[in-house]
Order: structure tokens, then C-alpha cells, then sequence
């Protein structure tokens, strides 16, 4: 029996749409990093970008287990001598951009190739309840009932 590759032909991308309120940040992340890559599939291809399109809503609403909101931090360079710059995660939760924090979550937990740049182009991430891609209508996908310890009481 021959091992099956995939080919453009044989890729169908679905959309699905994920509400993040109440559900802890790195299990959303692993979960939402593997349907981009496409693992879930029984034709999975490692070289080929075959997951799906994922949105995600209420990201600011994410949770984060322990004191990582106050301990976590997120380190970024100017480029310039000297020019370390850092935010704790609860910082960037409540500051202007909240989702980048879902958004560097799912990158980290991808591999860092060009693969994986073109894989991230299919995730969207918006702050609050609404989005625009209506017009795809997104699979809903509960990660609340999955595991019981995908969620957190804050």
C-alpha cells in the first residue's frame, strides 16, 4: 500500500469560528494551532497547507491559569542599543491590541518555517463578539465542552 500525499486538488479548507470568553489561553492555543496545520485530518500532508480557517472572538475574555497575567511577560526590541521593551500579559489584555496575545500563543506553538507564516495568514482574531466573515458561515466549534479543564472561573 502506497503512503497518500495530498495536492492542491485535494485540500477543502472549512471555516470555523471559536468564542475564546472564559477558555484558558494554552489550550485554545494548541487547539486552534492544529486545525490550522491541519493534524485533525486522516489525509494530513506536512508539507502542504491543508488546516482550516480559523476565527477567533472575545479574545480579550481569555483566561490565563495561575499569576501568569501579572508574571508572563512579552519581550520585543526596537532594533536600537538598549532597546528592550516588555509588557506583562495583563498589560497587553487591557491595553489597545488584546488579541495579539492568542495570536503569539498559536505562532509559538507552531514550527518556525515558511509553512507555518503561510498557515498563520488563515487565523483571524478579533477582540470582541463580532467579525466579519459572516458570509463563509463558520462551523461553530466548542472548545468549552471538549475537555472541562479547557474553561476557568476567574
Amino acid at each position: 500500500m502506497k503512503t497518500f500525499t495530498a495536492t492542491p486538488a485535494d485540500i477543502e479548507k472549512k471555516w470555523i469560528l471559536i468564542d475564546a470568553e472564559g477558555v484558558v489561553l494554552g489550550r485554545l492555543a494548541s487547539i486552534i494551532a492544529m486545525r490550522l496545520r491541519g493534524k485533525h485530518k486522516a489525509s494530513f500532508t506536512p508539507n502542504m497547507d491543508m488546516g482550516d480557517n480559523v476565527i477567533v472572538i472575545n479574545a480579550d475574555k481569555i483566561q490565563l491559569t495561575g499569576k501568569k497575567r501579572s508574571d508572563k511577560v512579552y519581550y520585543r526590541h526596537t532594533g536600537y542599543p538598549g532597546g528592550i521593551k516588555s509588557r506583562t500579559a495583563g498589560q497587553i489584555l487591557e491595553g489597545e491590541h488584546p488579541e495579539r496575545v492568542v495570536t503569539k500563543a498559536v505562532q509559538r506553538m507552531l514550527p518556525g518555517n515558511r509553512l507555518s507564516r503561510q498557515v498563520m495568514t488563515n487565523l483571524r482574531v478579533y477582540a470582541g463578539g463580532d467579525h466579519p466573515h459572516e458570509a463563509q458561515s463558520p462551523e461553530v466549534l466548542d472548545v468549552k465542552s471538549m475537555n472541562s479543564k479547557n474553561t476557568r472561573n476567574a
